[in-house]
């Protein structure tokens, strides 16, 4: 790649809207589910799959249940999306907010 085209890339993906919102990890085989947040809900499964592949998953349970059940087990649920209007000021504090409702609500772990 040409090093005009790799910056033109970079600069491309730097300008796609932020997608903030709540998913939920589930294990078909346990039952089991992990709740999280996201700046980037529609892309988060890309690189959480990717992380857990490699072993390097920040969570030990999800990563031990991922071990143990493997890929096809598991399915990435996007719960809940912030609307485009919410004051970027704001963002961050209601996604937390979210996430600790979705965690509470479907008895699940935070990721």
């Amino acid at each position: 790649m040409v090093r005009s085209d790799r910056k033109a890339a970079i600069s491309a993906y730097k300008d796609l809207p932020l997608d903030w919102g709540v998913f939920a990890v589930r294990c078909s085989a346990t039952s089991e589910v992990w709740v999280g947040g996201s700046r980037h809900l529609s892309k988060h499964q890309n690189g959480l799959w990717f992380t857990l592949r490699m072993g390097g998953c920040r969570h030990p349970a999800l990563q031990a249940s991922w071990a143990t059940n493997g890929e096809a087990a598991f399915t990435l649920e996007p719960l809940e999306q912030l609307a485009a209007d919410t004051p970027a000021i704001a963002r961050v504090r209601i996604l937390k907010e979210r996430t600790a409702h979705w965690t509470a609500a479907l008895e699940a772990a935070a990721l």
